[in-house]
């Protein structure tokens, strides 16, 4: 076996912002193994401590101590995260005073009428600035049977699975149109390990038992594959690399990375939390990133490099990301070189040569990752405006980088 390139990319994300919103819900101390920080991450670690969590960092080891919820404050902030809007949202509904919830940058423009859509199906007063933040939730959350569009994200319906077990009485959600499914999986396999449990029928209802409690428990978080994604095409494209805290089996919807990878032509090997990707003779694809949207800006960076036209589906899941996605990947790639065609809800990217260029990360991280990996396929030098974006998810993405472009 030839030799290859070892890397240990940043713990997920989505893993570590949902364990550490369950853990302020479960009263003790809970350790979370394996942890590296975002500014995501951070952001939710920010709002269990005004909840009143005791938090204890001792090198990649996270211990939370907590009694139970305490809303001191009636105002949170959740950053620029996404995540932190939807899923705490149904957490401040537990408790009967006014609270206000705020954000940041690109996050005060994105829809969150869907949580006043939900709450206030279980009794809870909302607010919100026409549909936008700040959102002023009045709880208290009831028990009840309440229907919600999952067509648009999955993250209300984690924080209501997260907190609906914990009212008096037992709940039901109906869900149509779910995207993002493994996302719940997600949710659903981290409160399994916090001792709570949901059935879940077909992903269409979900019914929830109330009066459960969560417990405090030591839990190993994983390392991310959408930003792992992005160096395992470079391992596809210039040279074996293997990824030693990947884990093939994870519940991560952008694990899918690894089909597009074999049917683009790279070979792929699988082992116990490591994911080795070798060189090989790259041709166009065809796949369906509707279930993992986060993987659009890394396919296109390898598409880019197959040979012919490659067509990824799903582009109406990225208008509400941190930008419009499908837009500005085919404006920055047209810099690079590289002809990008939207069609319906297909992006179509043709293979070619990178040229030098600068590109604007429109202050998205994960355009800010693109320009970072296609410069090391350049012949010349791709500038990224506004790099740093990428402390939104994976601040030590260009420092990592650099074991890559030594090898140039």
């Amino acid at each position: 076996m030839k030799k290859a390139l070892k890397i240990s990319v940043a713990a997920s994300k989505s893993y570590f912002q949902r364990a550490l919103a369950i853990s302020a819900l479960a009263k003790g101390t809970s350790v979370l193994h394996q942890i590296s920080w975002c500014n995501d991450s951070i952001a939710a670690k920010n709002i269990i401590e005004d909840l009143g969590s005791n938090i204890f960092e001792n090198k990649r080891t996270l211990s939370i101590k907590t009694e139970g919820l305490d809303f001191k404050n009636t105002k949170y902030t959740a950053g620029e995260a996404g995540l932190s809007v939807r899923m705490f949202s149904p957490i401040f509904a537990l408790s009967d005073k006014k609270i206000t919830f705020i954000g940041e940058g690109s996050l005060k423009t994105r829809p969150i009428q869907i949580i006043s859509d939900a709450l206030t199906q279980l009794g809870v007063q909302v607010e919100t600035q026409k549909g936008l933040l700040p959102i002023k939730i009045k709880g208290k959350i009831k028990a009840g049977e309440i229907q919600i569009d999952g067509s648009l994200s999955s993250q209300l319906l984690t924080g209501l699975l997260i907190a609906l077990p914990l009212l008096d009485g037992d709940s039901v959600i109906n869900v149509s149109q779910l995207k993002s499914k493994p996302y719940v999986d997600m949710t659903l396999s981290i409160m399994k390990e916090f001792g709570v449990e949901v059935e879940n029928e077909d992903y269409k209802i979900f019914r929830i038992k109330g009066h459960q409690q969560y417990k405090s428990t030591d839990y190993c978080i994983e390392g991310d594959w959408s930003g792992g994604a992005f160096f395992l095409v470079y391992g596809a494209v210039k040279q074996n690399v293997e990824i030693v805290n990947l884990d093939y089996r994870s519940q991560q919807a952008d694990k899918a990375f690894l089909e597009a990878l074999q049917k683009a032509g790279a070979l792929v090997d699988l082992n116990d939390k490591l994911v080795r990707v070798e060189k090989g003779e790259l041709k166009a694809f065809v796949f369906d990133a509707t279930e993992c949207p986060d993987l659009f800006p890394p396919l296109v960076c390898l598409a880019s490099q197959c040979k012919g036209v490659s067509e990824i589906k799903g582009i109406s899941r990225l208008s509400h990301k941190e930008s419009d996605r499908a837009q500005v990947l085919q404006q920055e790639f047209e810099k690079m070189g590289i002809v990008i065609e939207l069609k319906q809800d297909s992006m179509f990217i043709t293979g070619g040569n990178i040229k030098p260029c600068i590109i604007d990360s429109h202050n998205d991280h994960r355009i800010a990752m693109v320009g970072g990996i296609m410069n090391l396929f350049c012949d010349g030098e791709i500038t990224v405006k506004n790099k740093d974006a990428i402390n939104k998810s994976y601040p030590d993405f260009f420092e990592d980088l650099k074991i890559l472009s030594s090898l140039r």
